[in-house]
């Protein structure tokens, strides 16, 4: 009954405690929607809280002793002088429920600090978070255009539709491919969607209220390579690059400087237009233009020859139109240049003006009366405008230097003009003459063109003849030139190596010459040992025996009898071998060095032929004996 009684005491309580912590996730930015069964599911969109807020203190101490920045509803900060080490875990920033769907989202954070994350519910699993004093879970290089993520760890009893239920928050999901090894693949609609998905990397995930093994497990997100999303980035930069290809393509064509207008092709009818316009001066340049182009096209032949001479002769009238504009506007600049003399006449004038000013107040009657920083103002001043005034005086000076210079060469040029004749009939015949002496000089001048041409033609080819031969030449010159040092470094080869040749043969002259001297003393030598063998064969005492101890003479007579047991001779090796069998301390060299000082008992002899060459030692003591 006791039992009872208290657990219908804390029933309240309970119900109590759990409201407070799904006002707090609905506080955090979270909607839950209840559904017929009772459920409750969480929505994309945040929903305002239902709760007045009227202390806004009290709200904020009670957000501190959660450990939790005091934020409002919106997320601004309620206390401005709030001081977060002061009630919150150090490291760990406020967290601001923005994101739509998961209701949770870090704000802008350094990256080495770490993030705490909450618990978040969906309707058939829960996801806890990871230790926020754990390193971040590592992950692969981002792929170039990524839309699919690799999650890993999903619990043995994990279905897609909780992968979906899941997932779905993050973004429109257009794909899954789920393994039997509890791993799957997503497919996101767009790039931020996996950022999204990223951020649930580390989560446990608990299917609902079931602690089995099978229904838990922990979510590895990553990036994953997939043809689709690369396949897609390379069209979107494809896509991009012809649109900076068009774009460039239309700023190149906006500076482009402008396509002359098409000419027509001669006609009669287009001839009588142009003949009109080339009378009329406004439209003289555009036609004059299509006269030009005409007569380099070669529209000109002899059944339209006599309309070209009439349209070069319209063209030819405006000549003393340009020349009395020229002279109009020659008249005007000079005009424009006698006003800027003139004007520049007066400047200098003022300036003269100013400059005397500054001279008379420089003098000791007035200069006494100003102070220090007046004077020196004043002497700047000075400075400034007499530059400035020689300039202008030098610019003057150059003007009139000039006007001279070209009043000269009028002089010298202009003869006396000739009386003019008032009789307009021997104009007129003068201007005729003139045009016809023109249009001869001209014919004159294109059959000289032409006889130009010609020669330059010959002259090219006789040229281009002539530059083949001297290139010929001078590829003969060349390759003669190059066997000519081929040969003299031959001839210097072939008498280095003869000089060698000599001193090679007369190397070998002095060492036979050598040998040979050699050879006599040696035969001198033998002589005289012979001739005092005989000589004294009493005197010789044994002054230097060859043995020199006990054991020496034992090693004799051992290899003597090993020796007479082998007539044919034994070599060195096989001697030692036998007697090392006797004494391990004996070597090959003692051994060796003991026979050669004994000559008169053990003699060396080379026994066989090509690679069986091999020394042997014979015992010749018997035949010592009798030559001693």
């Amino acid at each position: 009954m006791k039992t009872r009684r208290a657990r219908s005491e804390n029933e309240p309580m309970r119900a109590q405690v759990t409201h407070l912590q799904i006002g707090s996730y609905d506080n955090l930015g979270f909607n839950y929607e209840s559904k017929a069964d009772g459920s409750r599911s969480l929505s994309m969109e945040s929903a305002p809280m239902a709760l007045p807020m009227s202390d806004p203190n009290a709200w904020a101490t009670a957000m501190n002793n959660l450990r939790m920045a005091p934020l409002g509803i919106a997320g601004q900060p309620m206390l401005p002088d709030f001081d977060p080490a002061l009630g919150m875990m150090t490291g760990i920033p406020p967290i601001t429920p923005i994101m739509p769907g998961l209701g949770i989202v870090p704000p802008p954070i350094p990256p080495d600090m770490p993030v705490a994350k909450e618990i978040i519910h969906c309707k058939s699993c829960t996801l806890f978070p990871p230790n926020p004093n754990l390193p971040p879970p590592a992950t692969r290089e981002r792929p170039p255009g990524c839309k699919t993520v690799f999650v890993g760890g999903l619990p043995e009893n994990g279905t897609e539709q909780i992968i979906v239920e899941v997932f779905e928050q993050c973004g429109d999901i257009i794909a899954i491919r789920k393994s039997k090894k509890n791993f799957c693949h997503i497919r996101f609609a767009e790039e931020f969607m996996v950022d999204k998905a990223l951020y649930l990397s580390g989560y446990r995930i608990r299917l609902g209220s079931s602690t089995d093994k099978k229904d838990t497990g922990r979510l590895h997100v990553d990036f994953a390579q997939a043809r689709d999303d690369l396949y897609e980035w390379e069209c979107k930069q494809r896509m991009l690059a012809r649109e900076e290809r068009h774009r460039r393509r239309m700023e190149e064509e906006r500076f482009r400087p402008p396509s002359p207008p098409p000419v027509v092709h001669y006609s009669d009818h287009e001839c009588s237009i142009v003949a009109e316009k080339l009378k009329d001066d406004s439209k003289f340049s555009e036609a004059v233009q299509t006269l030009l182009t005409w007569i380099e096209r070669g529209e000109v032949n002899r059944r339209s020859a006599n309309n070209f001479y009439s349209m070069i002769q319209s063209a030819n009238s405006h000549i003393r139109r340009l020349v009395n504009e020229k002279a109009a506007h020659e008249k005007g600049m000079e005009e424009a240049k006698e006003k800027f003399k003139q004007a520049l006449a007066g400047i200098l004038v003022q300036f003269e003006q100013i400059v005397a000013v500054y001279h008379s107040a420089s003098k000791q009657k007035a200069w006494d009366h100003f102070t220090k920083a007046q004077r020196k103002n004043i002497s700047v001043w000075c400075k400034q405008a007499e530059e400035i005034r020689n300039i202008h005086n030098d610019e003057l000076m150059g003007i009139r230097r000039e006007e001279e210079m070209e009043m000269s060469d009028e002089e010298i040029e202009d003869p006396n003009d000739p009386k003019e004749n008032d009789d307009s009939a021997l104009v007129s015949q003068t201007e005729a003459l003139k045009e016809e002496n023109d249009s001869l000089r001209w014919q004159v001048d294109a059959y000289r063109n032409e006889v130009e041409l010609l020669k330059q033609e010959q002259g090219k080819m006789s040229r281009d003849e002539d530059v083949t031969k001297e290139q010929q030449l001078k590829l003969l010159q060349q390759a003669l030139q190059g066997m000519q040092q081929h040969l003299l470094k031959l001839q210097d080869e072939y008498q280095r190596k003869e000089t060698e040749l000599d001193k090679v043969k007369d190397e070998k002259m002095q060492l036979e010459k050598l040998l040979e001297n050699l050879q006599e003393q040696e035969c001198r030598v033998s002589r005289i040992c012979v001739s005092n063998q005989e000589n004294d064969p009493l005197e010789r005492t044994p002054t230097c025996t060859p043995v020199k101890s006990e054991r020496e003479a034992l090693l004799v007579g051992i290899i003597s009898t090993f020796l007479h047991v082998h007539p044919f001779g034994a070599s060195i090796e096989y001697i030692c071998s036998y007697l090392q069998r006797l004494d391990t301390k004996i070597c090959t060299s003692e051994v060796e060095t003991l026979m050669s000082r004994l000559q008169c008992t053990f003699k060396q002899e080379m026994t066989g032929v090509g690679a069986s060459l091999e020394k042997r030692w014979k015992f010749c003591g018997f035949d010592g004996l009798k030559m001693t």
